[in-house]
């Protein structure tokens, strides 16, 4: 993204990271003022980044490289927290992926899935406006037709972007609508069409059937579709996220992910839990309710801010 742009971001990112890498770095300055790197030093670093969500596995692997590195020597809490930011963006640099509409497959069709209160439909909405920002042609389908005030919210946010949203009545079928929709999209020239849908994981079985029969029905018009699948995460619910990974991943091809709700949360460092447990493309992170709050990230900026580090001095 332009510098101008990507600072203003890393700014938000910043902000609504506060509360991780407060969490993250109070542990640190009170583990380490010039200690020495020792296995019961390891050890409790290790536990602290397991606590700030960043996983056991994650938390193994970046003590791992200490305990090569490092160990046996003195440290300050701000070399400490660099080595840490490194680490950190090593692991999050293959999967900080933007997601970019195939121009080949017009209309791109993403399907939007996720558990109800994630941001699913916010998201689209945002992901429609950076689109249609960079000179795009989104259409936006209210795919929930059980939730009256997602279809409502998404009608709103297509006022607000100029993006056709194509709905149904109440309770309609929302692989029928994802047809029409598609068939529209294509009729009217759309560059991408974003598929709202439900997410009701009370009754798996249900949701599953459903999500299979948009695939099934959209694919009698264009048997590629959809080409991204994107699972909508809120960081909030810290290692519950990791477990929606799994059981929508048991419903649909998820391609990639989308993290919510980061400037809400003391969680942020699921994002790195993700990075490695799953591989996942994560596509973009949201650090506030603004279409300007939802971007692709870059790992180092991301890793800094999550220790509580200024900007890098060759940013």
């Amino acid at each position: 993204m332009p510098e101008e742009e990507r600072r203003g971001f890393l700014g938000r990112l910043k902000a609504g990271l506060a509360r991780s890498s407060a969490r993250i770095g109070e542990g640190l300055a009170s583990l380490f003022r010039k200690r020495r790197m020792d296995d019961a030093a390891l050890d409790e670093l290790e536990e602290l980044l397991i606590a700030a969500d960043l996983g056991a596995a994650a938390a193994k692997r970046i003590v791992d490289r200490f305990r090569i590195a490092r160990f046996g020597e003195e440290v300050t809490d701000l070399q400490l927290r660099e080595a840490i930011a490194d680490e950190i963006a090593a692991i999050l640099a293959p999967i900080a992926v933007p997601l970019v509409p195939d121009p080949a497959r017009a209309p791109h069709v993403v399907l939007v899935v996720g558990v109800n209160g994630t941001g699913k439909t916010t998201t689209i909405a945002k992901l429609a406006s950076l689109w249609a920002g960079q000179g795009l042609r989104p259409m936006l389908v209210a795919g929930d037709t059980f939730r009256a005030a997602a279809v409502q919210q998404l009608q709103i946010w297509g006022e607000r972007t100029g993006c056709p949203v194509v709905a149904g009545a109440p309770g309609a079928d929302a692989a029928g609508l994802a047809y029409d929709a598609l068939a529209r999209a294509r009729a009217e020239g759309a560059d991408v069409l974003l598929i709202d849908t439900a997410g009701r994981l009370h009754n798996k079985a249900d949701l599953m059937a459903e999500l299979g029969k948009i695939v099934r029905v959209i694919r009698k018009l264009d048997p590629t579709a959809p080409h991204s699948v994107l699972l909508v995460l809120d960081a909030t619910t810290g290692q519950n996220a990791l477990q929606q990974v799994k059981v929508f991943g048991e419903m649909v091809d998820v391609t990639g992910l989308v993290v919510t709700k980061l400037d809400g949360s003391a969680k942020g460092g699921i994002v790195v839990a993700l990075a490695e447990a799953c591989g996942l493309p994560v596509h973009a992170v949201g650090v506030g309710e603004t279409a300007e709050d939802l971007r692709p990230f870059d790992p180092r900026d991301f890793a800094r801010s999550l220790v509580g580090l200024d900007e890098r001095a060759d940013g």
